[in-house]
């Protein structure tokens, strides 16, 4: 990012999603933990426990394991903003379809604040996004990367 504030954004937001990361394995930790043989075979959870036992291992609900490629980022500030903002809708969709399926009401309190966390980022960027538009604008380089141009 070329400006010191939208730098300072990135990090507060990146420290937090940290945090939401640390948060959701809790959850999956605290709910699998002290599951029987009978309930891991019966609640499909056998392929995961045989790799992983009950520890938490960042993967997709298909199962696909988390990995660093899934990050798109292009060293162009609108373009990585824009990726943010997807990010972010992507994440609230994620946890409307965790609501629609749990019914535990302690997950469903952290998912709930979790989606609620995903809204505030969505504005926050959106916000950088108008403040990079309006400085890039008043230097007429709006066609230009100005993290590398």
């Amino acid at each position: 990012m070329p400006f010191p504030e939208l730098k300072g954004l990135l990090t507060d937001i990146g420290t937090e999603e940290l945090g939401h990361l640390e948060m959701v394995g809790a959850i999956v930790h605290q709910l699998t933990r002290k599951l029987s043989d009978e309930q891991i075979k019966q609640d499909g959870f056998a392929p995961y426990f045989v790799d992983h036992t009950a520890g938490v291992y960042p993967t997709a609900a298909s199962g696909f394991p988390w990995s660093a490629a899934s990050m798109a980022v292009k060293g162009d500030p609108l373009a990585d903003l824009t990726e943010d903002l997807a990010a972010e809708q992507k994440a609230r969709v994620t946890y409307d379809n965790i609501l629609r399926l749990s019914d535990d009401p302690d997950v469903n309190d952290v998912i709930k604040f979790l989606r609620e966390r995903e809204i505030v980022h969505f504005q926050r960027f959106g916000e950088a996004i108008q403040n990079l538009r309006e400085r890039l604008n008043r230097n007429n380089i709006y066609c230009n990367n100005p993290a590398f141009d």
